[in-house]
C-alpha cells in the first residue's frame, strides 16, 4: 500500500473520450479518519455513461473536473475502516473511481456485496448497473407481457443482452439488433434472442418485417439515431418504448435533427419514457436478489471483456464505443 495508482481527467474531450484525455498518477494510499475507510479496488467499470460524465455539457451529473480521479463505479473489499456500518472484509460496490485506493465516508457506496457465493466482477455487470438497468427498463416501463415482441439495440452489450433474458423470462418474442457477425451469433448462441438482426449487413427495414412480423410491443432504445428511426416505424397500438442510450449521437450541442416520430407515436398510442438507473436507489435490492437467483439457475446469462492493470483504463471508453468489446468492459485491478 505504498503508493495509489489513479487515472486523471487531462483535458476535455469533444466526443467520445480518446486515452489522450487521461493520464496515469500516482499518490499516497489515504487514511481513514473517523467515519472513514479504505476501500482496496479489485475491479474497474468502464460504461458508455462515461461520455456524458466527462463532456463539458453537463446532463444528468456533474462534469468531472480537470485533474479529478476519473468518475467510475468499482469493486472492492474494506481494508481499514474507522466506519461502524463497514468493516475490514466487506465486499463493496461504488462510484469509487480509477483508482487503486478510494477513501469512503459510505456516501458513494452503491450496494454492499451480498452475493458473495458468485463473481464480485458481476456486482459490476449483470448484478451491477447493467443489469440493474436491464431490469428497471424493460419491467417498470417497458412492462412485457407473454406473447409481446420485443426489439432491443446494442443487443449483445451488458445491458441489451440482460433485456433480451429478462423478456425471454416474462415470455416475450425476442429480437436483438447488433453490429457485425460476431455479435449477432452472441445474440442468438449465448443469450437466447428468437432472431438477431445486423443493422450494419443491408436493408434493416426488410430485416425488421421479416423479424416481427406481428410489429414491435416494446422498443428497448441503446442507441438512438438511424436504428430505433427504422424499429419505430414497426411499433404496434399501445408500444412502449424505453430510451437508456444514445450511443449512436456523436454529438448534442447542437441539438441533431432527424425524422418527425411524433404523428407516428400519436397514431399508435405508443409511450416513450427515459431510463436514469440512480432513480430507482431504493429498489436496487430487490433486482439483484432476483438477477442474482436467475444467476444461480442458469436462466442469465453474461460475458464479461477483462482488461488487467490499471493502465488499459485510458483507452478503454473508446474501445467501447468502437464496439471492440465481447461482453461487460472490465479493467482488473488485483491478480
Amino acid at each position: 500500500m505504498s503508493a495509489n495508482k489513479q487515472i486523471l481527467l487531462k483535458s476535455r474531450p469533444d466526443g467520445i473520450p480518446q486515452a489522450e484525455h487521461f493520464e496515469l498518477a500516482s499518490a499516497p494510499v489515504p487514511e481513514p479518519g473517523d467515519r472513514q475507510f479504505l476501500v482496496r479496488n479489485e475491479f474497474l467499470s468502464v460504461e458508455p455513461a462515461m461520455r456524458g460524465w466527462v463532456s463539458a455539457v453537463a446532463n444528468y451529473s456533474t462534469p468531472v473536473g480537470i485533474g479529478e480521479v476519473m468518475r467510475a463505479f468499482a469493486a472492492g473489499t474494506v481494508v481499514k475502516s474507522r466506519h461502524p456500518g463497514f468493516a475490514e472484509g466487506d465486499k463493496l460496490m461504488g462510484m469509487l473511481g480509477w483508482q487503486d485506493y478510494a477513501l469512503s465516508d459510505g456516501t458513494n457506496i452503491t450496494r454492499k456485496v451480498k452475493e458473495t457465493d458468485l463473481p464480485l466482477s458481476l456486482s459490476l455487470g449483470v448484478l451491477g448497473l447493467n443489469g440493474l438497468t436491464a431490469y428497471f427498463g424493460l419491467l417498470d416501463l417497458g412492462l412485457p407481457k407473454p406473447g409481446d415482441t420485443v426489439v432491443v439495440s446494442t443487443a449483445a452489450g451488458s445491458v441489451g443482452s440482460a433485456v433480451g433474458q429478462i423478456a425471454k423470462l416474462m415470455g416475450c418474442r425476442t429480437v436483438g439488433i447488433a453490429g457485425g457477425a460476431t455479435k449477432v451469433a452472441l445474440c442468438k448462441d449465448a443469450f437466447g434472442y428468437d432472431a438477431a438482426i445486423d443493422y450494419k449487413s443491408g436493408d434493416l427495414d426488410a430485416a425488421l418485417k421479416a423479424a416481427c412480423p406481428r410489429g414491435v410491443d416494446v422498443y428497448y432504445d441503446n442507441t438512438s439515431g438511424a436504428i430505433s428511426d427504422a424499429v419505430i416505424q414497426h411499433i404496434n397500438v399501445g408500444a412502449r418504448i424505453v430510451i437508456c442510450g444514445t450511443a449512436s449521437v456523436s454529438s448534442w450541442d447542437p441539438w441533431p435533427s432527424g425524422p418527425r416520430i411524433e404523428r407516428h407515436i400519436l397514431v399508435k398510442r405508443g409511450r416513450m419514457a427515459g431510463l436514469i438507473v440512480f432513480d430507482y436507489a431504493h429498489r436496487y435490492e430487490e433486482a439483484a436478489t432476483r438477477l442474482a437467483q436467475w444467476v444461480r439457475d442458469g436462466k442469465l446469462k453474461y460475458r464479461e471483456d477483462i482488461a488487467e492493470g490499471i493502465e488499459h483504463a485510458p483507452g478503454a471508453i473508446a474501445e467501447l464505443y468502437r464496439g471492440e468489446n465481447l461482453g461487460k468492459r472490465l479493467i482488473r485491478l488485483t491478480p
